[in-house]
């Protein structure tokens, strides 16, 4: 699990994150990025996995996946930052190493183009 420091809990930070963001898309996953007001916050990390993606099992395995990937991805990224994280439909059939891969390149493209803004 993602310290609460990193953690998007707030409707309005996901809908900041979709409007004012960067955006990179895979297959299988959109990642939005947005710099947060602040310069010397945590990066912080939000997650929408839909019912399209699959039942309760495969939704949840999907989120656990992408929270693993996020703790690995907050040493890469800047600091203060707010990454949204949106799984597509088939993410759940993926194998963890694809899920992985597609997730940091998604993550790390935004990041990249919401620096050059």
């Amino acid at each position: 699990m993602l310290a609460r420091e990193n953690r998007l809990t707030r409707a309005d930070d996901f809908r900041n994150a979709f409007k004012g963001g960067s955006r990179y898309s895979t297959e299988h996953l959109v990642a939005n990025v947005v710099s947060q007001p602040s310069t010397e916050a945590a990066s912080r990390f939000g997650f929408v996995v839909s019912k399209a993606v699959g039942g309760a099992v495969q939704r949840n395995l999907v989120k656990r996946r992408l929270r693993h990937v996020a703790r690995e991805l907050l040493i890469e990224i800047p600091k203060s930052v707010d990454v949204v994280v949106r799984a597509l439909p088939g993410a759940a059939e993926l194998p963890w190493i694809r899920l992985r891969e597609e997730a940091i390149e998604a993550v790390t493209a935004a990041a990249k183009k919401n620096g050059r803004r």
